[in-house]
């Protein structure tokens, strides 16, 4: 696990995207770090709103540790959606007010058993699933010291997605609703609403975009430029597009993403390829 620091009073916890590291035969947790992943804090004195916790117990535990170490005795969490890579590790702060949209609990209480034995999406389990403790509909205003937060829910890869938006700073923490290299498709029915409200994200000018997953060094170096939205809509539409474009079908992503990878708003990451395939059969089923 890196720590890394982003912003003045921002820390990211990254793990995994090792090079030749392969998603086949990955079980649900290597499968993200393969990807790569990070959760973060915004801290100041002795405060911070973690915002996910990881994607095992044991990381979970690892970032409680090292902000204790830096003196934080004061902890909230928010989820930024019920996706197992964001809530495994949130038993290390169960004694914490823990933060999520209205939506996010609604899953988590419907999936709650099948996450628990490991059901849902194969082993390992996550038990016992932490509930929040507080919900919110459309926004909510919080504050880390003399730090501004809104959170802002969305829907864009989950129905259920809740962003962070500091605007003093014009700085976005994304969750899963940008990704690098392309977001991975969920809900394939759902594409136009997450078009709609990724244009609702791009009229915050953000000036800086921190993806849970996404490259460590552009994270580090201080996030993504904001035309990292218009990149993951343009990835959207071709898909939409490629329904009846068997041309589009059949390019390979860094042929599908190359204007995109050619002005420095994407990354290519190779297992991104296995993403795409299966973002392009899931839209052409639906």
């Amino acid at each position: 696990m890196q720590v890394l620091e982003p912003s003045a009073g921002i820390l990211a916890f990254y793990d995994g995207r090792e090079a030749g590291a392969s998603l086949d035969d990955a079980d649900w947790v290597e499968y993200d770090l393969v990807l790569g992943l990070a959760s973060y804090a915004i801290v100041e004195g002795a405060s911070a709103l973690v915002y996910d916790t990881h994607t095992s117990p044991d990381r979970g535990e690892f970032v409680r540790a090292e902000l204790e170490r830096r003196g934080i005795t004061d902890l909230t969490v928010v989820l930024s959606h019920w996706h197992l890579d964001h809530i495994a590790g949130a038993g290390a702060f169960s004694d914490c007010k823990v933060i999520a949209t209205e939506r996010t609990a609604e899953h988590l209480a419907a999936k709650r058993e099948a996450i628990e034995s490991g059901r849902l999406s194969g082993p390992p389990p996550i038990a016992p699933v932490v509930m929040p403790t507080q919900t919110f509909g459309e926004r909510l205003s919080l504050s880390v010291g003399s730090r501004e937060i809104e959170l802002i829910h969305v829907n864009v890869h989950s129905d259920d997605a809740a962003v962070l938006w500091l605007p003093e700073d014009r700085i976005l923490l994304a969750g899963d609703t940008l990704e690098d290299t392309v977001t991975f498709v969920d809900e394939p029915d759902s594409l136009q609403a997450h078009l709609d409200d990724l244009d609702r994200l791009a009229k915050l000018r953000p000036e800086r975009i921190l993806p849970a997953h996404g490259d460590p060094a552009v994270i580090e170096a201080g996030g993504y430029p904001p035309g990292f939205i218009q990149a993951t809509q343009a990835y959207i539409r071709r898909l939409m597009e490629s329904r009846g474009d068997e041309r589009l079908r059949a390019l390979p992503l860094r042929e599908f993403v190359a204007d995109e990878l050619a002005e420095g708003q994407l990354v290519f990451h190779e297992p991104y390829e296995t993403v795409h395939r299966d973002n392009m059969a899931k839209v052409t089923a639906a």
